[in-house]
């Protein structure tokens, strides 16, 4: 399993691929933020004023996409390009070739996912209050000390890294870049759209509960808990189950199939 680990690490930290898109990851997700943040406004409602954590955090939006391609591109490359006999030559027990994947896959997804949710809230915390949006004005302040704010970034950094064990898995299941592109972005915004166009408000709050993007970032919301379709944590718990289905099919298939 030790060796199974490093070939996967070094194959990793060999392919310029990978650092580009993490630091992409980091890059776009905090100039998403920054430009939010510049363009945010007072709001004079007291009873409705913005959650000024989640705001900061709305890059996570768009950066998860870098995410997704780096954790399907790690699996569906090799099966590309045939490279996967080699891998599987190498490492002819299976699961351990899936669990290297998977635990050099979130430990690479855990710093990037750090470095990109400090450089959202760092974003939040220069600009918003250039925009009126601080203390003065009766907003709090953004600061890992306060404790819904740690909640959110720490949950918004296990979103990350579920979503890419996500990918991961269903990368394994369908072996191919673009599909797997396309099913994992699906289930992420597509499915909230659908859910849009219901009209019953029951089965609308209930798809709202199980899309992974709505329920999983639930986490970051710090003001007016109850107007959210699914609680901070059972919506984190959510996306756990998405990517342990999504994983155990992976892996499944990884096992019983050809190379």
């Amino acid at each position: 399993m030790t060796q199974a680990l490093h070939a996967e690490w070094t194959k990793l930290r060999t392919v310029p691929t990978t650092i580009w898109l993490l630091l992409g990851a980091v890059v776009l997700s905090a100039a998403v933020s920054a430009g939010v943040a510049a363009t945010a406004h007072v709001d004079v409602s007291g009873a409705e004023q913005q959650d000024l954590v989640r705001l900061s955090l709305t890059g996570i939006d768009l950066g998860q996409v870098v995410i997704v391609v780096l954790a399907i591109i790690v699996v569906t490359e090799e099966f590309g390009t045939g490279m996967i006999g080699v891998s599987l030559t190498a490492v002819p027990r299976r699961p351990f070739l899936f669990m290297a994947k998977f635990a050099n896959l979130a430990l690479l997804t855990l710093v990037a996912g750090s470095a990109t949710v400090i450089g959202c809230l760092l974003a939040g915390r220069v600009i918003l209050p250039g925009r009126g949006l601080d203390a003065a004005h009766g907003y709090a302040v953004i600061s890992l000390s306060h404790g819904s704010t740690l909640r959110a970034a720490f949950g918004s950094v296990v979103y990350l890294v579920l979503i890419a064990l996500m990918s991961l898995g269903i990368a394994f299941a369908l072996r191919d870049t673009a599909v797997s592109i396309g099913v994992v972005l699906g289930l992420l915004y597509v499915l909230p759209v659908l859910a849009q166009l219901v009209a019953d408000p029951t089965w609308h709050r209930r798809l709202l509960q199980i899309a992974p993007f709505i329920a999983g970032l639930a986490i970051q919301s710090t003001t007016h808990p109850d107007g959210l379709p699914i609680g901070p944590w059972a919506g984190l718990g959510d996306v756990a189950i998405w990517a342990s289905i999504a994983l155990l099919i992976g892996g499944v298939l990884l096992c019983v199939r050809d190379a």
